[in-house]
């Protein structure tokens, strides 16, 4: 995983991808937001919407320590930082992803979008 030049984010996904992802949670501001769409691949997906509530949910149905995020392509400006990357299981290709997070000036996570699909892959 790339730490630079986005370190929230490459610090958000090392946690999701460890044995204790709940440590984003204290990645996050008062007033955080998300969305990850989540797709299965095959016209199949999920969006996992909401604030430090919606982020329990969804941290609550992953799976743990199954997924490694790889950031390909990352930028920082202007208090946000955007990621192309890509997931693996076992080293293999699961999934492409891009995350844009708006940083508050304390570094805590106001704002978070995630996209995911199976069906594109950047490599």
């Amino acid at each position: 995983m790339t730490t630079a030049p986005t370190p929230t984010l490459a610090r958000w996904f090392e946690y999701m991808d460890s044995d204790d992802p709940d440590r984003v949670l204290g990645m996050i501001a008062d007033d955080f937001v998300m969305s990850v769409q989540f797709s299965k691949g095959g016209g199949e997906s999920a969006e996992f919407v909401g604030d430090r509530a919606g982020l329990v949910g969804y941290l609550a149905q992953r799976e743990k320590s199954t997924l490694v995020h790889h950031i390909d392509v990352g930028v920082t400006e202007t208090g946000h930082e955007m990621v192309l990357g890509r997931t693996t299981r076992n080293g293999a290709f699961e999934a492409s992803f891009s995350a844009i997070a708006q940083v508050d000036a304390a570094g805590s996570v106001r704002r978070l979008l995630i996209a995911r699909t199976p069906e594109v892959s950047f490599g």
